[in-house]
């Protein structure tokens, strides 16, 4: 069975698809508009004697690369990131920004190099932070 078409329904066909198209591509476009901050999140910075066990294990195996983990303990958020093997010590890691998002907890952590070089030290170090925070279902981003 051979099908012809017309340069008409071809021209009908082809703009139809355009049109899915288009509509797929700006339904795509909408989860930017969804990355927009609803609220800042509350948070404290976990010392390494309040980690819980199982998140101090994961640390301890992936310290020497950048790492990035999330735990769930009860009723509580764990963030986690790491920076990995350093050559000295004397950094430390802020947290410029942990919001969230209608589908999205945003985390973003810089790591910040020795103010005095001869604080330093010599040995090498494994900066990382852990953030406690409410918990949420929604993913972490870490940016």
């Amino acid at each position: 069975m051979k099908i012809f078409l017309s340069g008409r329904r071809l021209g009908l066909i082809l703009g139809a698809a355009c049109i899915l198209l288009a509509v797929f591509w700006v339904g795509c476009g909408k989860t930017e508009e969804s990355s927009e901050k609803i609220r800042d999140l509350e948070f404290s910075v976990v010392g390494e004697n309040e980690i819980p066990q199982e998140l101090k294990e994961m640390i301890e195996e992936k310290k020497q690369e950048p790492f990035r983990l999330t735990y769930t303990g009860g009723t509580e958020l764990y963030i986690a990131e790491g920076y990995g093997r350093q050559e000295t010590g004397g950094y430390s890691i802020t947290v410029p920004e942990l919001y969230l998002t209608e589908n999205a907890v945003i985390i973003k952590t810089e790591l910040k190099g020795p103010e005095d070089a001869g604080q330093a030290g010599t040995d090498p170090s494994f900066p990382f932070i852990v953030l406690k925070t409410e918990l949420v279902e929604n993913p972490v981003v870490f940016r």
